[in-house]
């Protein structure tokens, strides 16, 4: 399975890096080429995710949900049931042991939502490593709760003032940094991002997602599902997700990326919609640009989402068409969030209510049996400050 030797998915991928780290990312795919095949590695980091992360996450028959849709039988795929609160940690966690086994000394990260920086904060905390988390200080205010998690597991949460101050200058930041510090410090990238081999590096980190829920699914229905869901920004959820069914081709994915305000207006975050191929941190991908090329803003109401960019092999999947990108407005992710509250108990995170608040479109499109398989990427309790703006005068 792609990517190739050169680190492209198809037309995508590559490694577009200042000189200065070409001889680290080589030494960082060596590493991890020899030890994600390794016996001993993986099952060290797969112990960790039972005993630390709470591994296997459950796959639960949204029942109620089900009947508010109308049609098809909808799972959830509980990573917001991992320890931090979502899937981010089986990323962050997978590094941090690959950073110890290369005899690094500090670990910094780049996050917008705060859950990937909390998860390698609490990586960090773990293994003994001192950990810096850039953070842009539009997402420091309204990920508020993150940033007090990531000071209390012992990191240095660093503001970036610079640009749109979200997660495009959080990743610049972070890389600047990793420039300075490449003898001792590990970049643990947080998403299927950047130059290889971290997109696939991420990736295989977090497929642990969908071997489970294929494994679940055929366990629970002995059948595979019709379609899998999942939200989209950078994309390691939704990859994470897909991958182990890639070759499963009666199984439908569908990617959804923030709409923001609407896809006719400059306010969203979609780039595989509204993006042209580009180089950003490092790789060739779909990104949101002007007609001079000049990266663009973004907008949504999930900071997690809030990227001009998507992963390159999520680029690939949309150009063989082996998967579809759809995308959700803020409207439908706060009544996406609401609909999970209501029918299930279950408070998500903003940016999987993306997923849930577009299953009644894809209603549409089912039959009365269909499965569809839901990535529950994380909890909302990071985005209570958020959503106490938009229901302030809606007790009810």
């Amino acid at each position: 399975m792609l990517p190739d030797k050169r680190g492209y998915f198809g037309a995508f991928g590559g490694r577009f890096v200042p000189e200065t780290l070409l001889t680290p990312l080589l030494e960082l795919e060596r590493a991890y080429k020899s030890l994600i095949h390794d016996p001993k590695f993986r099952k060290e980091w797969m112990g960790y995710l039972h005993t630390f992360v709470g591994r296997p996450t459950p796959l639960m028959y949204a029942e109620r949900l089900s009947k508010a849709v109308g049609r098809g039988r909808i799972y959830l795929k509980r990573e917001d049931l991992c320890h931090t609160g979502a899937h981010k940690i089986n990323n962050a966690l997978g590094q941090a042991l690959l950073a110890r086994h290369l005899g690094k000394k500090r670990l910094i990260a780049e996050t917008g939502a705060g859950q990937h920086g909390v998860a390698t904060a609490t990586a960090a905390a773990f293994f003994g490593f001192p950990c810096d988390v850039y953070m842009g200080e539009e997402d420091i205010e309204r990920q508020a709760p993150n940033v007090f998690r990531m000071y209390r597991l012992g990191a240095r949460v660093i503001p970036v003032k610079s640009g749109t101050r979200t997660l495009k200058d959080a990743i610049n930041e972070a890389m600047r940094d990793w420039v300075t510090n490449i003898r001792t410090t590990h970049y643990i990238v947080g998403s299927v991002v950047g130059p290889h081999p971290y997109p696939a590096m991420v990736r295989d980190f977090q497929s642990v997602i969908g071997t489970e829920a294929r494994k679940q699914i055929l366990e629970t229905e002995g059948r595979l599902p019709h379609y899998l869901l999942a939200c989209v920004g950078g994309g390691s959820n939704a990859i994470g997700l897909f991958h182990p069914f890639y070759n499963d081709r009666s199984v439908r994915m569908i990617g959804v990326e923030p709409a923001g305000r609407g896809l006719q207006t400059r306010k969203h975050a979609a780039s595989l919609a509204k993006g042209k191929p580009g180089v950003l941190h490092g790789a060739i991908s779909y990104l949101l640009q002007d007609r001079h090329g000049q990266v663009m803003g973004t907008q949504s109401i999930s900071a997690g989402l809030d990227y001009p960019g998507v992963g390159p092999e999520h680029a690939f999947y949309k150009k063989s068409r082996r998967a579809e990108y759809v995308s959700a407005s803020d409207k439908q992710a706060i009544a996406g969030f609401e609909l999970l509250c209501r029918t299930e108990g279950i408070i998500g995170a903003l940016e999987p209510a993306h997923a849930i608040g577009y299953l009644k479109t894809l209603a549409r499109r089912l039959k009365k049996d269909d499965l569809v398989i839901v990535g529950l990427s994380g909890r909302g309790d990071k985005d209570m400050p958020i959503l106490e703006k938009v229901f302030h005068d809606k007790p009810n």
